[in-house]
């Protein structure tokens, strides 16, 4: 097998001294030798198992897929805690030619020199096996769609209830988790859903009960994706759900009224804060975790370009004023301004936030969450903090006049402040302000700048593709300038590392309103919405939409992205 080995990896072009290294390091550590090769890095490891499964005489499969009509039976025969832990995954039947019964059970493995899982098989299977090879990651990803999330877990959990469990579902959380293997199943299938949103970047993970299914959906760059989960995991609803309050600290016998909680996590070395909210549906409760890690916030993070980021920094210099940043939930307000609040942050600055909740603990910021209930607005609390000696304040949102009037005159007696709006673009928060109640000359006098933005899903590096736009796909998406222009589409199918869809990660799309002595002018003047577009194009400002232009013609991501976020404010 050892020479079988060597030769599959020399033929993909490896050092012959690099392949012996990794096959001393797995006879010396009791290791596989086809991992020990991959996990060394001397071998591709698609390549490498192309030429080893012809070097086997056994299939290659780039991508298992299961024969959709022999699903059912295939789950029956290899059980979901059988192919996780054996690291197997089967693919379908070879079927006699003239009876058309099934004569062998095709498996694909990743690594051919696992005897125990190939003795195991032996006595699992009803049938004669052939063997295919697959990479790992692609067999896993293969069996997380077959048998659904945590589904090992799964099975032991169902196993561990009996054969009389149609109506489990209906009972009380106290009698669901009611052993203590049962209870540490439901922990491993809550915690397995967990880790595997975080393997895949997701920001949120939603919870649904439905008529007859528990659906769970990851959002990811923006977008819901449902995630394949155990067949009859409807008979687990109560379970998962009170496991899920429990870990938050939420009141498991409470289900008529909604609940917010917080989960905090260790994985991989990181902390992971999770921010939970719990609210009763006809269906049962319904919970959404939102998944907050603990990153570095950097100017480099936001992808501003440079005149947007000499802009910004020279913003963070000023002594005092209001700075503003403007979009919808979700465009990634609060990561701009805890990178801003992180900038600034020194032994020297006193910095203050009152926020609804706090998304991210910021080391040596004060941070005060909002407490509605016992009368902590953020109003309340902003009077609070400017009694406190602070240089620069954050505040959550300004929600009404009383908030936007405090930060006014926070603003002109010498502090910083930044706080949000929900507007359509930057220059909308000028008029915003003014439609609250703030005097005209107060607004023009205190505000520095208003920023707003969007994100954007980002192209896939390893599968984006050129792409040439008829005319009239440009004039429909409001682009005509970018005819004949080099521009790129997402791949039609993805590739693994964007899990098929064509795109990895999200960046920021913006737009500046400063607020120069003309638009302090106009501003003083009651003037239109329309007048301070005019006059902030003359100050140089740049639409989101011709920024967005920018990222696509360099490649960031695709006019249809640019168009999806703004569009239906800018167009």
């Amino acid at each position: 097998m050892i020479s079988i080995l060597q030769s599959s990896a020399r033929a993909t072009g490896v050092d012959e001294t690099d392949v012996q290294a990794a096959l001393d390091t797995a006879a010396a550590g009791g290791i596989s030798p086809v991992l020990a090769l991959i996990e060394s890095g001397a071998v591709d490891e698609r390549a490498f198992t192309r030429h080893l499964a012809e070097d086997l005489g056994w299939k290659w499969l780039e991508t298992p897929q299961p024969e959709p009509d022999d699903a059912t039976e295939l789950k029956r025969l290899i059980p979901a805690r059988f192919a996780v832990r054996h690291q197997v995954f089967p693919v379908g039947f070879e079927r006699d030619a003239t009876t058309q019964t099934r004569s062998r059970l095709i498996l694909a493995c990743h690594d051919p020199c696992d005897l125990m899982a190939r003795q195991a098989v032996a006595r699992q299977s009803e049938l004669p096996v052939r063997w295919c090879l697959t990479p790992r990651n692609e067999l896993l990803n293969a069996v997380q769609q077959l048998y659904g999330v945590g589904a090992d877990t799964f099975d032991a959990l169902l196993a561990a209830r009996g054969a009389n469990a149609d109506d489990l579902h209906l009972r009380d959380e106290a009698n669901v988790i009611d052993g203590e293997d049962e209870e540490a199943s439901v922990v491993k299938f809550v915690n397995q859903i967990i880790r595997e949103a975080l393997a895949q970047k997701a920001t949120d993970i939603h919870v649904e009960p439905q008529p007859d299914n528990l659906r769970i959906r990851y959002r990811i760059d923006g977008f819901l994706h449902e995630i394949p989960v155990p067949e009859n995991i409807k008979q687990l609803q109560a379970s998962v759900i009170a496991r899920i309050k429990v870990m938050s600290k939420l009141d498991i016998a409470e289900k008529r009224l909604p609940q917010d909680g917080r989960i905090h996590l260790k994985a991989d070395g990181q902390s992971i804060d999770v921010r939970v909210a719990c609210i009763p549906s006809v269906e049962g409760e319904s919970i959404s975790l939102r998944l907050l890690g603990q990153e570095r916030f950097t100017l480099d993070r936001l992808g501003l370009n440079e005149a947007h980021r000499q802009t910004i920094e020279t913003l963070l210099t000023k002594p005092n004023g209001i700075v503003l940043v403007t979009g919808p939930t979700g465009s990634g307000k609060s990561t701009t301004l805890y990178t801003f609040l992180s900038q600034l942050n020194s032994v020297h600055r006193r910095i203050v936030t009152i926020e609804d909740p706090v998304e991210n603990k910021l080391p040596g910021v004060v941070q005060i969450a909002v407490k509605p209930e016992i009368g902590l607005s953020f109003a309340s609390g902003l009077r609070s903090i400017l009694r406190g000696d602070p240089n620069v304040v954050m505040v959550g949102e300004i929600r009404d006049l009383e908030t936007a009037e405090i930060a006014v005159r926070a603003s002109l007696t010498g502090h910083l402040v930044f706080s949000t709006l929900h507007t359509n673009d930057a220059v909308a928060g000028i008029t915003r302000l003014v439609e609250m109640g703030v005097k005209p000359f107060l607004v023009s006098s205190s505000v520095r700048a208003f920023l707003a933005q969007r994100l954007v899903r980002v192209l896939c590096e390893s599968c984006k593709t050129p792409a040439k736009y008829k005319t009239d796909e440009l004039t429909r998406l409001g682009f005509p300038e970018a005819k004949g222009k080099n521009l790129w589409r997402a791949a039609t199918g993805g590739c693994q590392h964007c899990r098929g869809t064509g795109y990895a990660g999200r960046v920021a799309l913006y737009e500046i309103a400063l607020m120069t002595p003309a638009m302090q002018a106009l501003v003083s003047q009651r003037a239109s919405e329309a007048e301070l577009h005019t006059q902030a194009r003359k100050d140089g400002f740049v639409p989101m939409r011709e920024y967005g232009l920018q990222k696509a013609l360099s490649g960031v991501t695709t006019l249809d992205e640019v168009a999806r976020v703004t569009s239906e404010e800018l167009a």
